[in-house]
């Protein structure tokens, strides 16, 4: 079971990434968001900033559709997310060893192209 504590551990390990100041947790590499706390909008509700779930960079519409049937018990997506390679994970569903290979994942898509 992971948390938002081990995200900003597991993101900051990694080279060239910043966080910048949220509500949650938000975190960039080359200037381009990779994984960030999900902003919860639900109609006639003010957004509401979840930080039991990390919003991942997942490259291609490909890759989110097959982490979405793969594997629905950790991944949803929702309203304004279509078309957006963006998947949302449900930290508390994911072990500290799969929170890691999907974060450096969505590190190295972000055109990095190095390894940690």
């Amino acid at each position: 079971m992971a948390d938002a504590d081990d995200v900003r551990r597991l993101a900051l390990s990694l080279p060239g990434v910043v966080e910048v100041d949220s509500d949650g947790f938000d975190f960039r590499v080359a200037g381009k968001g990779f994984v960030w706390s999900y902003p919860e909008r639900l109609p006639g509700r003010p957004r509401r900033i979840r930080t039991d779930v990390a919003v991942l960079f997942v490259g291609d519409e490909a890759e989110k559709q097959a982490l979405l049937l793969g594997e629905p018990d950790l991944f949803f997506t929702a309203p304004g997310y279509e078309g957006w390679p963006l998947v949302m994970l449900r930290l508390a569903a994911v072990d500290v060893d799969r929170l890691t290979e999907l974060v450096t994942d969505a590190w190295r898509m972000r055109g990095v192209g190095s390894e940690p």
